[in-house]
């Protein structure tokens, strides 16, 4: 039976159900540690993130419209987002403060000093004689950590 689409409409519609009271959430998120280039990609395209968030965990969040990235609840970038495949959308103030010089107060301050712990090394046969792999285990339990 040959019928016009306009014509089974109001069929098709009756047999909908409708629609739920929220809508699902059209965001895609991720969570990713920025590195020092301070771009992120989502799909094809590189998009600029703010320097001070480099080597601190972001979120991403995306829409249809928009790239969204905050870093402690912080946002340090919002982009239009770009359909275009292999594009590098770079935000002017992100760009200058990646040439900015070092502050200062951060080039002039020396890495704190690492406690040592001392670690008691021992031979490799010593793990098979104390849980009986080869002859001459360690009968007494000494040694055993």
């Amino acid at each position: 039976m040959q019928v016009r689409p306009s014509d089974r409409l109001e069929a098709d519609r009756s047999r909908m159900r409708a629609l739920p009271p929220v809508a699902p959430p059209g965001w895609w998120k991720a969570s990713l540690r920025l590195l020092r280039d301070h771009y992120v990609r989502l799909d094809t395209c590189d998009y600029s993130v703010h320097p001070l968030a480099v080597g601190r965990r972001i979120e991403v969040a995306a829409k249809l419209d928009q790239v969204l990235v905050t870093c402690d609840g912080v946002e340090v970038a919002r982009h239009a987002r770009g359909w275009a495949r292999h594009q590098t959308i770079t935000d002017p103030d992100h760009a200058a403060a990646a040439a900015a010089p070092p502050r200062k107060a951060a080039a002039g301050t020396k890495a704190a000093p690492v406690d040592v712990t001392e670690v008691e090394e021992r031979l490799p046969d010593t793990y098979d004689r104390i849980f009986g792999v080869i002859d001459g285990g360690l009968s007494t339990g000494e040694g055993a950590a």
